[in-house]
C-alpha cells in the first residue's frame, strides 16, 4: 500500500512539473505529501535539481525560459506574477533577457506586504494588482497585456512603447482601441498619463455628425466647393463626392486597427472609384483633427490637378 501512495505521489509530481515546465516548489512538494527527508533524499539522488531556494527542477536541470520565469514566479510565493519586460517577453510583445537565453534579473510583482528575494530576481512590491490586471500565460501567472504596457511605459522611450503596443496588436492581445478604453478605467500611475498620449492621436474618434462639421470646415480652407455626402456612388455609398472634380473622400474611422477582410473591402470600393476615373483619397478621423494642414494641402493639390486636367482635356477635343 505504501508502495503504491508512493508510486501516485511520484505521477502528481511529475504532472505538476509538465504543466510548470519542469519545476515544482517544496510548498507544493509538501502540500502532495512529501516528507522534507524525501525531498533531501531525492535531491541528493538527482533526481530533483535545485533551481532556487526551495523550488526544484524534476528530472533534469536545464530549464527553458519558460522554466526560469515559472521558478522565479515560485520562489515569490502565492500572488506573484512575472511583470514588466519578462510578462512582455512572455506575451511576446517585446524579447527579453530570459528569452534571449541571456537573463537578467527577472522581475517580479507581488503583493506589498510579502518581501520576497533571491538572487537574479528583481521585486516589484505593489499595493494593489486588480483580478483584471492578472493572467495567465502558458500556466505562468503574469501581469495582463494592459497591465505590462502600462509598467513598461515608464521605462520605454515613446518608439520602443509604440512597437510593443503593434506587437501587442499584431499578436491580438489588444487593439489600441481597447487599450485606450481600458486605461480609461485606471488613474495614478504616470505609465497610464504616457500611454495615454501615444494613444490619443490614433484612437480618436468623433460621432459622423462632428466629423462632417470638422471635414467640410477644412473643405472651405482648400477652397473646394461644398460636396455631395453620402451619395451613392460605382454602387457603394461615400462620405463625400465632387462629381465636377471626378473626387471621392472616405474619413475612416478608428482604422488603425483593421482586419485583413475590411482592408480588402477598401481596395474593392478604391479600384472601382478608380476604374471609373475617380480619385479615391481616406483620412482618418486623427487626422481630421491633428493635421489639419496637411488634409487642407492634399485637398488643395488633388483639387487643382483635377481641374486642370479638366480644362486642358476639354480644350483637346475637337470641335
Amino acid at each position: 500500500m505504501a508502495t503504491k501512495r508512493l508510486h501516485k505521489s511520484a505521477r502528481s509530481v511529475w504532472s505538476l512539473a509538465e504543466r510548470q515546465h519542469g519545476v515544482v516548489s517544496r510548498r507544493q512538494l509538501l502540500e502532495l505529501g512529501w516528507h522534507p527527508e524525501a525531498i533531501k533524499h531525492r535531491v541528493a539522488r538527482g533526481r530533483l535539481h535545485i533551481v532556487r531556494r526551495g523550488v526544484y527542477a524534476v528530472g533534469r536541470p536545464n530549464l527553458t525560459s519558460h522554466g526560469r520565469w515559472m521558478a522565479a514566479v515560485l520562489l515569490c510565493g502565492p500572488g506573484a506574477v512575472l511583470s514588466h519586460r519578462d510578462a512582455a517577453g512572455l506575451w511576446g510583445m517585446r524579447q527579453s533577457g530570459a528569452a534571449s537565453g541571456q537573463p537578467g534579473r527577472i522581475e517580479i510583482s507581488v503583493p506589498a506586504y510579502r518581501r520576497p528575494g533571491g538572487a537574479g530576481i528583481r521585486v516589484h512590491r505593489v499595493r494593489h494588482l486588480p483580478a483584471r490586471d492578472r493572467a495567465q500565460r502558458d500556466g505562468i501567472p503574469v501581469t495582463a497585456p494592459v497591465r505590462t504596457l502600462i509598467d513598461l511605459a515608464v521605462r520605454l522611450d515613446p518608439r520602443e512603447l509604440e512597437a510593443a503596443v503593434n506587437q501587442a496588436d499584431k499578436l491580438g492581445l489588444l487593439t489600441p482601441v481597447s487599450l485606450r478604453r481600458e486605461i480609461g478605467r485606471r488613474a495614478g500611475h504616470r505609465g497610464v498619463r504616457i500611454l495615454r498620449a501615444l494613444l490619443d492621436g490614433r484612437t480618436f474618434t468623433l460621432t459622423d455628425s462632428e466629423l462632417e462639421r470638422r471635414f467640410l470646415r477644412l473643405v472651405g480652407r482648400a477652397g473646394l466647393s461644398r460636396p455631395l455626402t453620402h451619395q451613392r456612388v460605382n454602387g457603394f455609398k461615400v462620405d463625400f463626392h465632387w462629381p465636377e472634380l471626378g473626387l471621392v473622400v472616405e474619413t475612416d474611422g478608428l482604422r488603425y486597427h483593421r482586419t485583413p477582410a475590411q482592408q480588402a473591402k477598401d481596395r474593392v470600393r478604391d479600384q472601382a472609384h478608380v476604374s471609373a476615373g475617380l480619385i479615391p483619397l481616406r483620412f482618418t478621423h486623427a487626422q481630421v483633427t491633428f493635421e489639419a494642414e496637411r488634409v487642407v494641402t492634399i485637398l488643395r493639390s488633388v483639387a487643382e490637378r483635377q481641374r486642370l486636367a479638366k480644362l486642358f482635356g476639354s480644350r483637346s477635343r475637337p470641335a
